[in-house]
C-alpha cells in the first residue's frame, strides 16, 4: 500500500493557510481520485481506494502540524506502511511561493512537523514533497505567517502548484520515486 500525508492544522480557521498546502493537496486527490476522507484512526483521517496501481491510502493528521508523527506512525504501524512506500507533502519557507522540490531524505529544515515524523517514523530516509510559500514579509512573523491565508492574486499560483503536487503523486504510484524526482523537480 502506498501512503500520501499531507501535513497541516485541523479547523476551519486553518484552512487555505500557508501550513495548509499538505491538507490542500490531499483534498484535491481526493476529489480527483474520488476517495472519501471520511475514516478516523489514530487521531488522523483517511481514506483508502484499490486503483489500478494498487492499494492508497489519503492522510491527514488531526494533531496539529507540530506532533504529526505522532498520527502517522501508528496508521503506518496498524496497516503495515513501509518508510519507502510513503510520501509526505508539506510547506516549506525556503522554497519560492508555488515551487516544488522532491527528496527521498534530509533533514527537517527546521519544520516542526517533519521534526515529528523524524522522531517517530526513526528516520529522515522518507519521500518528500515540499511545496514553497516563499519567507514571510519584512515585519511579519514566521509563526504569524504560516498561518495566514493566501492572497487572491496567490490563490492561482498555489492551486497549480497543489495540481503539480497531485500529479507527482499520481506518478509515484506508477515510478519509483527517483524518476518522479526527475520529472517534477
Amino acid at each position: 500500500m502506498k501512503l500520501i500525508i499531507g501535513l497541516g492544522n485541523p479547523g476551519k480557521e486553518y484552512e487555505h493557510t500557508h501550513h495548509n498546502v499538505g491538507f490542500a493537496t490531499i483534498d484535491l486527490l481526493a476529489e480527483k481520485w474520488n476517495i472519501p476522507l471520511n475514516q478516523q484512526k489514530f487521531n488522523a483521517l483517511y481514506g483508502m481506494a484499490h486503483r489500478p496501481e494498487g492499494k492508497v491510502m489519503l492522510l491527514k493528521p488531526l494533531t496539529y502540524m507540530n506532533l504529526s508523527g505522532e498520527a502517522v506512525r501508528p496508521m503506518m504501524d496498524y496497516f503495515d506502511v513501509d518508510v519507502e512506500d510513503i510520501v509526505v507533502i508539506y510547506d516549506d519557507l525556503d522554497l519560492e511561493k508555488g515551487k516544488l522540490r522532491l527528496r527521498q531524505k534530509g533533514s527537517a529544515g527546521g519544520h516542526n512537523g517533519i521534526k515529528s515524523l523524524i522522531q517517530h517514523i526513526g528516520t529522515q530516509n522518507f519521500n518528500r514533497i515540499r511545496i514553497g510559500i516563499s519567507r514571510p514579509p519584512a515585519g511579519m512573523k514566521v509563526p504569524d505567517y504560516v498561518l495566514s491565508r493566501f492572497s487572491k492574486e496567490e490563490q492561482s499560483l498555489m492551486q497549480d502548484a497543489f495540481r503539480r503536487a497531485a500529479d507527482a503523486c499520481e506518478y509515484w504510484l506508477e515510478k519509483p520515486f527517483i524518476e518522479v524526482m526527475n520529472r517534477f523537480n
